[in-house]
């Protein structure tokens, strides 16, 4: 008898063949029967007459590391369809710490990652087994943040690293591999990454090749200088072996338009060399991140506590403002956007609740001051706990980059305050909106994007498609009703369509709604066969 039989349905299998007809049979977590099955018995049958079926979706981009601990704030994830998240993001994650980074990072990854109290954690291995003993909705896979590493080498230093210090963040970086991680990650436009030189990232990403991990990237820049910034990660993959994953693509401007097409080249020419070569991308022509990202790279030294220190002198915020007014050598995105088009999603203090979902010229007008002293009063007062929003393009950029082979879904969603509407709605949005209203690509498609792609970019053996002897991550949706219901005015609707998701064999959505199951597990990292046999 199955636990669950799921029958009637449209099999899109994520390998992209045209969907099929088949029943599923699912017992102990695990796909274990595919056929006819109308002679068999279930505790749970779902008639999904109609419907498509799918493996469960892979976020390859999230800020879920902390947060994945409570339930009910987290539950908007499975509510989408996502089975699996990838956590450890940007370089700046909570493992690995010492007693005595660990608080520098609680106070740099508030805005970001949320507030849970106390890590009762120092290491990834420490980390993933207080993963394992909580109550998660799904899968996690975790990376190594190049940021946590280099701290723990050489602290918020705001310079190039030594031969010496370099050697030591790769073993830092081999350790978390052994210890389960699937990669290794870094955000080059913030502290302490950014200080890396090119010479760095080669010598941490060969930590990650030697365990077959992929580099999951933001790139230095995402507008003006792209180009330079992917030639930067592209050299980096061809000179250490690493497999090649850059985050959240986008060309940030419409001054900057033109460079999309020749950006998307780079891909391909890296994948004709032999470069491995992948990147995500989610389904809006707004970003999202930590409202301080906005400041030039200098001020970043330090950290977040000496960044505050810096900010109060009137000095340094004149010579802020001349360099958000000239300067390019950085990711600027005031001149490339515009203050009109910079939208605070989250503070951390009731007193400037007022200011989620207000652009900053509202902001600005309201407290009788220019938008960019508007911004330091801001974020002394909020202790540079803000996350903001950011509308950079035009959707017919978006969905290039989606028709791309090489993209995949990623979510970049941030929880807190009026977030970016992606932390409910993209993988619904790509169904929906850009798949059944727009025919920007099949659903066959689609689905290889959020589930068999990322599966294979992350060596999960057992995950990303329907198979049987496959762990029975399942997604089961309209496809002419599913739809995105997040806006960016009112950002906290729960989408429609996803009927049933299953977590490991366990319905944790059933018709539309959460149920509270909580069977996610933590997948490490599978040792190869020459590694067991070396240990």
């Amino acid at each position: 008898m199955f636990d669950v039989i799921i029958k009637n349905g449209k099999i899109y299998d994520g390998t992209e063949n045209p969907w099929t007809k088949s029943d599923i049979g699912v017992k102990d977590g695990i796909i274990q029967k595919m056929g006819d099955l109308s002679g068999q018995a279930a505790y749970k049958v779902i008639d999904a007459d109609q419907m498509a079926v799918s493996p469960g979706f892979i976020d390859t981009h999230v800020h879920s590391d902390l947060l994945c601990t409570k339930p009910e704030i987290h539950k908007i994830k499975v509510l989408q369809g996502v089975t699996t998240e990838l956590f450890g993001q940007d370089g700046i994650s909570v493992a690995p710490v010492s007693e005595e980074t660990k608080p520098l990072w609680q106070k740099q990854l508030k805005g970001l990652n949320g507030d849970i109290g106390d890590w009762p954690w120092n290491t990834i291995e420490e980390y993933l087994a207080f993963l394992d003993k909580a109550e998660i909705n799904n899968n996690a896979v975790y990376l190594v943040p190049h940021g946590a590493v280099r701290t723990l080498v050489m602290g918020f230093e705001g310079r190039k690293a030594t031969r010496d210090e370099m050697e030591k963040m790769r073993r830092l970086v081999e350790e978390g591999m052994e210890q389960g991680a699937a990669g290794l990650s870094s955000g080059l436009i913030y502290p302490p990454n950014l200080y890396s030189c090119k010479e760095e990232l080669i010598e941490i990403c060969k930590g990650a090749a030697k365990y077959d991990g992929c580099f999951v990237v933001h790139i230095r820049n995402e507008s003006n200088a792209i180009l330079e910034a992917l030639d930067e990660v592209i050299d980096v993959a061809r000179q250490s072996g690493v497999r090649l994953h850059v985050s959240h693509f986008k060309v940030g401007g419409i001054v900057n338009r033109e460079k999309y097409d020749q950006a998307l080249r780079k891909f391909d020419q890296a994948r004709e060399e032999g470069i491995e070569v992948t990147f995500d991308q989610y389904p809006y022509t707004a970003g999202s991140t930590v409202f301080h990202a906005l400041l030039p790279p200098w001020m970043h030294s330090g950290g977040t506590e000496e960044l505050l220190l810096k900010l109060r002198d009137p000095e340094v915020q004149k010579k802020i403002k001349t360099d958000l007014e000239t300067k390019v050598d950085f990711e600027n995105w005031v001149l490339n956007c515009g203050w009109e088009n910079i939208v605070l999603t989250s503070v951390t203090t009731d007193a400037n609740r007022w200011a989620e979902g207000k652009n900053m010229l509202q902001i600005s007008e309201e407290l009788g001051m220019e938008p960019a002293d508007a911004a330091f009063k801001l974020m002394l007062e909020e202790n540079a706990g803000i996350t903001m929003l950011i509308h950079w393009g035009m959707e017919e950029d978006i969905i290039s980059a989606m028709q791309h082979p090489l993209q995949i879904v990623g979510s970049d969603g941030i929880f807190g305050g009026k977030p970016h509407p992606r932390l409910y709605g993209t993988y619904p949005r790509v169904l929906g909106h850009f798949v059944r209203d727009k025919k920007a690509m099949s659903l066959e498609e689609a689905v290889r994007k959020m589930t068999g792609a990322p599966a294979q970019l992350l060596r999960l053996k057992d995950r990303g498609f329907i198979k049987e002897g496959y762990a029975a991550d399942i997604v089961v949706f309209d496809p002419e009703t599913v739809k995105d219901e997040a806006t960016y005015e009112d950002p906290l609707q729960e989408p429609t369509g996803i009927c049933y998701v299953l977590v490991n064999g366990a319905l944790a959505v059933e018709n539309g709604r959460y149920t509270g199951k909580t069977d996610g597990k933590v997948l490490r990292r599978e040792k190869s066969h020459v590694e067991n046999i070396s240990m």
